[in-house]
């Protein structure tokens, strides 16, 4: 195989043979990589993890880290009615992005990983592991030594392994169950591939649309061309892998992370530091009994401040658990949260600006420079469910669930830094047939959410 090596069918005596993750596709490696000893991670220490922190930075977290830009605006879409409504959204936002991105799958989901991946079928070949509900023939991801499932369990307490043995039991003698499971993973699995498709066109698209407004309308035809141009580019360099177009796209997340936190500490010190009361939940009963129904519409623009949560999960695997972790945080939560607050501070004293709060807090010398920064951010921001899609490939593969495709590891270090060039092809084809056949923010929005 061309610009890589092939794993044969008969492997010589001194090397492995192929798991069964590996039987079945073919996999190589980019010239300058090693072999697939190489891959093998033996321990991370903390230099590598604040590395790889690094790099997750420009996969992981755009898609949440851009949700700033527009979160207030679609929440308060018919304007702000009474002044102690952005406290009790705020306080919404901030119990919301606490108790989710952070407790939920900073803390607990990623403790489900199966052999360092992530996603739906990670999942599945955990439930496979511990309970017999795979279908008869088919295959599972090789397990690799984990000497801290002894441990695990003898951190279970007696109630708990009783309560498992029994739901262990009912699972193993229900034919409808496992069909159920399989049906269930492959179902969220092509959910996740349809947001990699639909993202891109939101996030690394129409953002920059909705702020250009020197296009006039009759110029439709250009933005699009625009739009597909950025497309391409976007999916051309995933072929450099994942450490490659991290170490690329980290800085400037890094930077957008930066200004956000900067400039949320700013208005927050300038506009009104007392919104920090917002962190009484009592903010929040409040505005539900004010506002009644149209609070309970309103939480659809408060779950934009979690959008993307989801990749911490999907895209740990071209990482490490530590490395997830550490970046959110350090980096991402602290920026968001200033990020937040510095809005809220800025609309107590300007509620009439709340359709486009982001761009009208910055500071006016600031402006272009963020705003430049700000198109960066909302191309990478489709990088983590691009990421995320390769590793869905991959698994869905090893459980029998997707023909053969090239896996590319692409690099020496990380075993779970993969490229399928196949796939990514097609997600830019798709991601280009929804733009020129949508053309509207309003369409992809509704597809999106459906």
């Amino acid at each position: 195989m061309s610009g890589g090596e092939a794993i044969p069918d008969n492997p010589p005596a001194d090397r492995e043979p192929p798991s069964e993750l590996e039987s079945g596709r073919r996999l190589r490696r980019l010239p300058g990589h090693g072999g697939r000893h190489d891959l093998i991670k033996d321990g991370v220490g903390w230099g590598l993890t604040a590395r790889l922190a690094f790099q997750s930075l420009g996969v992981v977290y755009g898609d949440i880290g851009t949700s700033p830009m527009y979160l207030y605006a679609s929440t308060f879409s018919d304007g702000i009615k009474h002044d102690d409504d952005v406290l009790g959204v705020l306080s919404l936002i901030l119990y919301t992005l606490t108790l989710i991105p952070l407790v939920k799958y900073g803390f607990v989901v990623l403790r489900a990983t199966h052999n360092g991946e992530g996603g739906t079928f990670a999942l599945y070949s955990l439930i496979c592991k511990h309970a017999r509900v795979g279908l008869q023939g088919q295959p599972t991801i090789e397990d690799e030594e984990d000497e801290e499932d002894e441990d695990q369990k003898n951190e279970v307490s007696k109630d708990a392994r009783e309560m498992a043995s029994r739901l262990k039991s009912k699972l193993e003698d229900s034919q409808f169950a496992k069909y159920a499971l399989l049906v269930a993973s492959m179902f969220c699995a092509a959910m996740v591939i349809g947001d990699g498709v639909l993202t891109p066109c939101i996030s690394g698209v129409y953002k920059l649309i909705n702020k250009a407004s020197w296009f006039p309308s009759e110029e439709e035809e250009t933005v699009v061309g625009i739009s597909i141009v950025i497309l391409i580019g976007l999916f051309a360099a995933q072929r450099l892998g994942t450490e490659r177009v991290g170490s690329c796209f980290a800085p400037v997340m890094c930077v957008w992370f930066a200004i956000n936190g900067g400039i949320g500490l700013y208005n927050l010190l300038k506009y009104d530091p007392s919104v920090v009361r917002a962190l009484d939940p009592r903010y929040i009963v409040r505005y539900f009994s004010r506002n009644g129904k149209e609070a309970w519409i309103s939480l659809g623009g408060v779950v934009l401040a979690t959008t993307g949560s989801e990749a911490m999960f999907a895209d740990v695997g071209h990482f490490s658990v530590r490395a997830v972790q550490l970046s959110m945080c350090v980096v991402v939560y602290p920026a968001l949260v200033l990020a937040y607050l510095g809005q809220v501070a800025f609309l107590t004293k300007n509620p009439h600006l709340v359709a486009d709060a982001f761009f009208k807090s910055i500071p006016g010398t600031l402006y272009w420079p963020v705003f430049v920064v700000a198109i960066l951010a909302s191309v990478i921001a489709s990088q983590a469910l691009i990421s995320g899609t390769f590793s869905i490939v991959q698994q869905s593969h090893s459980m029998g669930c997707f023909p053969p495709v090239t896996i590319v590891h692409t690099s020496s270090k990380s075993p779970g830094q993969i490229y399928v060039p196949e796939v990514n092809w097609l997600l830019m084809v798709a991601c280009v047939a929804v733009t020129v056949g949508f053309q509207t923010t309003a369409g992809i929005c509704n597809a999106y959410g459906t």
